[in-house]
């Protein structure tokens, strides 16, 4: 669409001139999903930035304390746990998807009545907000473990010895969930973006 206005002048004879004036004026529907679409791609932005604060928190955390002497140290590190190791992959994958989603983001704000491209980010979106709900909440259950630990389990709370180590897996944990709900917020300004009406 022009946003621009042109006139035209037609000429009859000498004596008679008539001019019309043509203006292309945007539909107020294109506005608004124009500006879902941009919307959505300042939300892209801060979720890279969630997701990746939490596999850069969560992948360089670890804490050694030493015990007696220097041969003999206990340590945590991310990769002692399961599910922390699946939490960086999943937050990896996840930030990994969103860099490469900012160009079809940005085909919705040039083109604000593409479905193609809104339907793909649709669709990529919601796995992607599963993988990384499914992340945040394994290192939840291990975080509240360190917290908390579990009488009836005899496991006892590691977060007294290894406090920097909690802080740091805690802080990754909540930026994971920050990013998921980021997440859930571009699912809903897809779905609106989607409507015919």
């Amino acid at each position: 669409m022009k946003s621009t206005s042109e006139a035209t002048a037609i000429n009859i004879g000498e004596s008679k001139s008539v001019s019309a004036t043509t203006k292309a004026t945007q539909h107020p529907q294109a506005r608004v999903k124009r500006g879902l679409a941009i919307f959505d791609f300042i939300l892209r932005l801060l979720t890279i930035g969630a997701a990746l604060a939490a596999t850069a928190t969560m992948g360089t955390t670890d804490q050694t304390l030493p015990f007696f002497t220097q041969f003999f140290q206990f340590q945590a590190s991310y990769d002692d746990l399961p599910a922390f190791t699946f939490f960086v992959i999943a937050n990896a994958i996840a930030s990994g998807y969103l860099f490469l989603s900012l160009p079809f983001s940005i085909v919705c704000i040039v083109r604000p009545h593409v479905v193609g491209a809104r339907l793909l980010l649709l669709i990529c979106d919601t796995v992607m907000v599963a993988l990384t709900i499914a992340a945040a909440a394994a290192a939840a259950a291990i975080v509240y473990l360190a917290h908390n630990g579990n009488a009836n389990a005899n496991w006892v709370a590691i977060c007294q010895q290894f406090d920097d180590f909690c802080q740091s897996v805690s802080g990754a944990v909540v930026a994971s969930f920050v990013a998921a709900v980021l997440f859930m917020l571009m699912i809903v300004l897809s779905a609106f973006s989607l409507r015919k009406h």
